[in-house]
């Protein structure tokens, strides 16, 4: 029989080895308008739930706690500004399908298990519409468009085709583009082939993010940004979280902070700390525009998992703009160089002029680096770490559905309500231990690097 948390000899005080240290803009939200001054906590708080971390996982908690326990005092502290941590530096894609990044083809692992995991995802996807709809977030912003697989050889056709089978199998519509089609979507002859899936959602993921945060503000949660947590502690049948100018008091807390829960001791020497990399254009004129020609919205994620994603948004999302997204750095300390900026921005230049020769050289108003926590066997970690305390942790790369889904689970866990979303994590071994340093950086930077070289044109 497992052991209770509570039974366990841990430390009852957590002190934050580290805060999260960003590298570029975030620039989703850079393109949006402004946002209101930050409210920090300034004092003393007590609250019934406390929440580590506003994006995606810990807000859905709020939403999933508030929804739990009416009249409930939530509170939750967010390191920096909403939407410009990690959810606002991915690419905005809410996937519905199986999307294993260490699989050739995203295939998951066998028709039962990914019958499942739609399901949930889809528990996650249906939540988010849910508070688009109660909290009137601009429609714009959560546009269930679906995506296509691009395929730039005849070497990833063959896995787009691998993965359509795989689809069919499980009775999810999928279509075949050709290389027309691609160019008719996208404006590029750069693609031989398409794999169109309807049941993604497209994000402008900053967009979501602040107007979930406005709305639980509305609906009297307590949302505080520029408050990093320092640390915390067991005080008698409670918890206390520090921050620069205040405390609070809780009950109940959530770690929904990712990969900064081994900042926090936990789960020390199992958790893969990635960065991927990406580049936004400047707001394209008409005339880019007439030469570009395709479609105004768009998404195009590589049929090989380590290639390079596309997305072009318009006016409704931020402006007439492309979005190139490649490349990929293990960094066990979660600090990126600039250098390492630098290089990626390099390629995805390079990435760019090939798919769009009639706009070579416009230029890229923003390069960032946004943070991926991973497990090497692919779990995530959503459980009770200790008495009162619980995680809605490690995305495995896919921040946006997989987020949202632990931060419902942890809230419910939190709430003493059983469900299908906890059930599943609650099932899932430990993550697997990393070897020792220096040899999991070496060799998963040496891997990676091999994984992007064997994607080519992809």
């Amino acid at each position: 029989m497992p052991t209770r948390p509570s039974e366990r000899a841990l430390p009852r005080e957590h002190r934050a080895a580290r805060l999260p240290v960003q590298r570029g803009p975030a620039a989703w939200s850079a393109i949006l308008p402004g946002q209101p001054a930050p409210v920090g906590l300034d004092g003393d708080v007590t609250a019934d739930f406390a929440l580590v971390g506003g994006g995606f996982a810990g807000l859905s908690a709020a939403r999933r706690l508030a929804q739990l326990n009416p009249g409930a005092r939530i509170v939750v502290l967010e390191a920096g500004r909403l939407a410009e941590g990690a959810s606002g530096r991915n690419s905005g894609f809410m996937i519905d399908l199986p999307h294993d990044l260490s699989s050739d083809d995203y295939s998951g692992h066998g028709p039962e298990a990914d019958r499942a995991m739609i399901g949930l995802n889809r528990q996650a996807i249906a939540f988010a519409r849910e508070a688009v709809e109660r909290y009137d977030i601009d429609r714009n912003f959560f546009d269930p468009a679906g995506k296509v697989n691009g395929a730039a050889s005849e070497t990833a056709d063959a896995l787009n085709r691998s993965y359509a089978k795989h689809l069919t199998e499980l009775g999810e519509p999928n279509e075949r583009l050709d290389a027309q089609a691609m160019a008719d979507l996208t404006g590029s002859r750069h693609y031989v082939s398409g794999l169109y899936t309807p049941g993604t959602v497209m994000l402008q993921p900053a967009g979501y993010i602040r107007g979930l945060g406005k709305g639980l503000r509305r609906d009297g949660v307590m949302v505080f940004e520029s408050s990093p947590v320092s640390g915390m502690r067991r005080d008698g049948g409670s918890w206390e979280l520090a921050t620069p100018r205040g405390r609070v008091r809780a009950d109940r807390v959530i770690l929904a902070n990712n990969g900064h829960l081994e900042s926090f001791g936990f789960e020390q020497g199992r958790l893969m700390h990635v960065f991927l990399y990406a580049s936004m254009t400047v707001e394209l004129d008409a005339e880019a525009l007439r030469r570009l020609g395709g479609q105004p919205r768009w998404g195009v994620t590589p049929s090989d998992p380590m290639g390079t994603t596309m997305r072009r948004i318009d006016p409704g999302q931020g402006g007439n703009r492309i979005v190139t997204r490649t490349c990929a750095t293990f960094e066990p300390g979660m600090e990126p160089t600039e250098a390492t900026l630098r290089r990626t921005a390099a390629v995805h230049r390079e990435k760019f002029d090939e798919r769009f020769p009639a706009l070579k050289g416009v230029r890229m108003e923003h390069t960032w680096a946004g943070h991926l926590c991973l497990s090497r066997n692919g779990v995530s970690v959503m459980k009770e770490l200790d008495q009162g305390l619980w995680s809605a942790c490690v995305c495995n790369g896919l921040g946006t559905t997989r987020s949202t889904l632990t931060g419902i689970g942890a809230a419910e866990l939190a709430s003493g309500v059983e469900s299908d979303v906890t059930r599943h994590f609650l099932a899932e071994p430990e993550p697997t231990k990393l070897p020792p340093q220096p040899f999991s950086t070496l060799g998963a930077n040496a891997y990676l690097r091999w994984k992007e070289w064997r994607a080519g044109r992809e």
